[in-house]
């Protein structure tokens, strides 16, 4: 049974949130500060982690930042509808993706479920691409075996999806994919989710590999079909 930790204040919406996913299968332990949060993040192995933005003693934010490099499981940040610097940040630091209230119990279900299989899925490829100790020439190159990206010889960090997100366009040079095609095979679902997910994760990696991310040589857009990478 997939474990899921609830980090949410309000104990009506925790409940909630506990029911269905219950009804769906999931254990689900919730705590409702961040600081408890933190606590029980790092005390166990979860199989994701729901957290919310707003929450006493210390906000979601803080709570991811102190977690997200410590835990690998995927993080779904919950936010109201008109919270999109905290969208943007969460996002920055490492959450996978997130879900804005309200939202329906059904979507949430589908996006736990997405996000714990998607996560599942790259992690059975592992010893498939361990085969290939890099991809890459020139000055961007990735190590799928180490989960490492290589810049003109010197290591950047990556978070996972974006780790992934670069990965999936190495292995598809010069081909086009769409935000829709990118996140149905990165986040693993098709119509339910914010394609903004996609953007902002573009947006960091050109941060990370391109000289002058506001004209990428690498990730490029091409206008109104999608992202291709060129080596």
């Amino acid at each position: 049974m997939k474990h899921i930790l609830i980090i949410e204040d309000d104990e009506a919406i925790a409940e909630i949130e506990r029911d269905f996913l219950t009804i769906h299968g999931f254990e689900c332990t919730i705590v409702h500060d961040g600081t408890a949060g933190v606590k029980e993040a790092l005390s166990q192995d979860y199989d994701l982690i729901l957290l919310d933005v707003m929450l006493p003693k210390m906000d979601g934010i803080e709570v991811l930042r102190q977690i997200r490099n410590e835990v690998l499981v995927p993080i779904l940040l919950v936010t109201a509808k008109n919270e999109e610097i905290d969208k943007l940040r969460g996002l920055g630091l490492g959450a996978d993706d997130y879900i804005s209230k309200p939202f329906s119990p059904t979507e949430l279900v589908a996006r736990v479920r997405a996000n714990i299989a998607q996560f599942e899925r790259l992690n059975n490829q592992e010893p498939r691409l361990s085969k290939v100790r890099q991809l890459g020439t020139g000055d961007i190159v990735i190590q799928p075996d180490a989960m490492k990206v290589l810049v003109k010889g010197t290591e950047v960090v990556m978070k996972h999806k974006e780790f992934e997100l670069l990965l999936f366009l190495m292995q598809n040079i010069q081909r086009v994919f769409s935000k829709e095609e990118l996140y149905k095979k990165i986040w693993g679902m098709e119509s339910v989710g914010d394609m903004r997910t996609v953007t902002v994760h573009i947006n960091r990696l050109r941060e990370k590999i391109e000289d002058n991310p506001s004209e990428p040589v690498h990730i490029q857009t091409v206008w109104g079909a999608g992202y291709r990478f060129v080596p």
